[in-house]
């Protein structure tokens, strides 16, 4: 039998902001999200900081904004334990995040024209698959950082067709 995860209403408000912008209530997700960063502050808890600044970032389409907060990201991981992240999800280690992160930045700084920058973070992003689960989930990861490095080596700046605030509805 495996414990039920403590309630955890930051995580609760954070997904219900995040299925708004993904019903095409981005500005009304983001300015949710934004509240709850305040209430956060730069010290809270790392999972919190960590997740709400991505989706923060997906919930972006200006790639130098959405890479301010795929920066911050980054840094809530950083200071994220294994040990927290299985007290959300039983299994849940903070490894499997990075090549995500690493991705999302590559990408930002990629729409910037920043290609070496970028080459750097896909490699980052690259070194760590390894940590990604088998499935789904790790099979759409892989695919995103091949066509992010296909698309820093052709010095290509458009948005991908699958990136989240690309194709959809945008309320703003």
């Amino acid at each position: 039998m495996t414990a039920t995860p403590a309630a955890d209403p930051t995580m609760d408000a954070i997904t219900i902001a995040v299925t708004r912008g993904h019903e095409g209530e981005t500005a009304r997700a983001r300015q949710e999200l934004l509240a709850i960063w305040r209430d956060l502050g730069v010290l809270g808890d790392p999972l919190h900081r960590c997740t709400l600044a991505h989706y923060l970032a997906d919930l972006n389409p200006d790639p130098a904004e959405a890479l301010i907060w795929d920066v911050r990201a980054l840094d809530a991981a950083r200071a994220l334990t294994d040990d927290r992240a299985g007290e959300h999800h039983a299994g849940l280690e903070v490894a499997g995040f990075y090549p995500s992160l690493h991705l999302n930045i590559a990408d930002n700084l990629r729409r910037l024209g920043s290609f070496e920058a970028a080459a750097v973070q896909i490699g980052e992003a690259e070194d760590r698959v390894a940590a990604l689960p088998p499935g789904s989930y790790g099979d759409m990861i892989r695919t995103a950082i091949r066509g992010v490095r296909d698309a820093i080596t052709a010095r290509d700046t458009t948005p991908r067709s699958s990136s989240p605030t690309v194709g959809g509805t945008e309320d703003d």
